[in-house]
């Protein structure tokens, strides 16, 4: 009888539980969700029989959610994954473009030859093992161009003396302001891995050398400026080897252009053509602007050097009126880095230092026989003087275009204020164009001018500013006819074009030799044909 009522109340125990639990949970309301319930020690024994009690009716009755449950959730997952797959060209994460569709022909086919086709993976270099002298830190001084061709000089010097290279600095405080990090403009990663095999390049200095920076237990300098290799082994390296860090803070033209060992020469150009690439985006927008450009025929990119600071910083003001001149000497003296101050722009004209004007540059691209229907694109700033000075040149050349009018504000707005990130994509644009012209021999058209070159000799035309102000100036005053001036234009060019040619070697004055990086000939396809010049 004992053992009866204690069973009862066993029982009555369990179903009060049990519609308890069922209460709590949801289980019966469609709300069970499978949770387990953990009980604590003084009650397991009420859950056993609990369980034994409900067993047959609350097992099935489990199951039965719990597929149901699970059919749900398939179906839903699946019709999510259908609708992204549809749209991800739109909007979908990038971890679905690309899937096969179920629905479509094409993924039929992409199905069959996925095991037949294998994405190559990118090659990467063992790395080099040698014994560390030390570390190098470097920050480079200038515009994109400038600094560009100063990263590849260092890479070579710090490959030479076998030390750790940290990423480069770039300039910040030069006339553009520029707040890019070298990871905004250059693919820091393919530029690491893919010189592992010459030189070890680290992001930033290991932690303790850190601290040793952070106490000023580094050595900073500015080395002499177009030196032969044997200058940094012989000078740099000691200072190394002593300090176990060196910072230089100048490093543009710090290398000379010619005399250095031929596995130097080429290491300077493996990084200015292979590892220094721009980042994705800078990429991905530089293509669609030659790709907007090639619908509409041929073009040709005037690297036109006509603006403010560079007509303030070379004193020319050629056809500028009374108020621009001051405005323009005004801002010479304002930057202290600037040396020259005082300078004659006629007499700095007549020995062609000066950029041509839009004006000059018309004439001169009419002479040439430039064809009108021909898109201009121009690589450059804003002109000084706007669309007065450049309407002559709107006359005679109406396809006028450059990246802002031929892309979405939106597309250039997170390069806006990066003036190096901006110059990246004329960089890009002018490599691809039918014919490259630039007005000034600035490091972009120099640069611009030897990756050409290495390109295959694509056509650039290299003015001769010398000669073209004085056949202007004839022109001007009568002295010459149109035909007369055309011709003597298009002689004095004809073997300006970017054709192979050897490199000027001027001894003692390194600073008028031909530039290494605007004719790289060691480098060039052309080497059999340079040895029999």
């Amino acid at each position: 009888m004992g053992d009866m009522c204690k069973l009862e109340k066993n029982s009555n125990y369990c179903e009060e539980k049990d519609r308890s639990r069922r209460r709590w949970w949801g289980i019966g309301t469609g709300f069970d969700m499978g949770v387990k319930i953990v009980v604590s020690d003084d009650k397991k024994e009420k859950s056993k029989i609990c369980s034994s009690t409900n067993v047959g009716v609350g097992s099935s009755r489990s199951r039965m959610k719990m597929w149901i449950l699970k059919a749900a959730t398939t179906i839903l997952l699946w019709t999510c994954v259908v609708n992204l797959t549809t749209y991800g060209d739109g909007w979908g994460p990038r971890v679905l473009k690309g899937w096969p569709s179920c629905f479509t022909q094409e993924a039929s086919m992409d199905l069959k030859l996925s095991s037949s086709v294998s994405i190559p993976h990118p090659v990467v270099p063992p790395k080099r093992v040698y014994k560390n002298n030390g570390y190098l830190m470097v920050s480079c001084n200038g515009g994109l161009n400038q600094m560009r061709s100063a990263i590849c000089d260092m890479v070579a010097i710090a490959r030479y003396l076998n030390v750790t290279l940290i990423v480069p600095e770039l300039d910040k405080t030069s006339f553009w302001n520029d707040p890019s990090e070298f990871e905004d403009i250059f693919d820091v990663d393919h530029f690491i891995t893919s010189l592992r095999d010459e030189v070890r390049i680290l992001k930033e200095l290991p932690p303790r050398l850190k601290e040793r920076v952070k106490q000023g237990r580094v050595h900073t300098m500015a080395p002499v400026s177009w030196s032969d290799i044997s200058y940094y082994k012989n000078q740099i390296l000691p200072l190394i080897q002593k300090y176990k860090i060196v910072h230089l803070n100048r490093t543009d033209a710090r290398l000379a252009n010619n005399g250095q060992p031929r596995e130097v020469q080429k290491l300077r150009c493996r990084v200015n053509f292979n590892a220094l690439r721009f980042t994705p985006q800078i990429e991905e927008l530089g293509t669609r602007v030659v790709k907007l450009l090639r619908q509409n025929g041929p073009f040709l990119v005037l690297h036109l050097r006509y603006e403010m600071d560079m007509l303030a910083f070379s004193g020319c003001t050629q056809g500028c009126n009374s108020e621009e001149v001051v405005n323009l000497t005004r801002m010479r003296y304002d930057y202290p880095w600037w040396k020259d101050k005082d300078i004659n722009s006629v007499s700095k004209r007549k020995f062609g230092l000066c950029p041509l004007t839009p004006e000059e540059t018309t004439l001169a691209l009419r002479a040439l026989d430039i064809d009108p229907s021909y898109q201009i694109y121009i690589a450059a700033g804003e002109i000084y003087g706007g669309k007065r000075r450049m309407a002559s040149f709107a006359e005679a050349y109406p396809k006028l275009v450059r990246k802002e009018t031929l892309l979405n504000p939106e597309d250039l707005r997170f390069f806006q204020n990066h003036s190096s990130q901006m110059a990246a994509l004329d960089y890009l644009v002018s490599l691809e164009s039918d014919i490259f012209i630039p007005t000034y021999d600035g490091n972009m058209a120099k640069v611009v001018e030897g990756h050409r070159r290495h390109l295959g000799y694509k056509k650039t035309i290299l003015l001769d500013r010398r000669l073209l102000v004085d056949l202007i100036d004839k022109l001007t005053v009568g002295s010459l006819s149109w035909d007369e001036f055309s011709a003597a234009v298009k002689e004095t060019h004809a073997h300006r074009n970017g054709q192979p040619t050897k490199r000027s070697v001027i001894p003692d004055r390194p600073k008028e030799e031909d530039y290494f990086y605007s004719n790289p000939q060691e480098c060039l396809q052309s080497n059999d044909l340079l040895s029999s010049m």
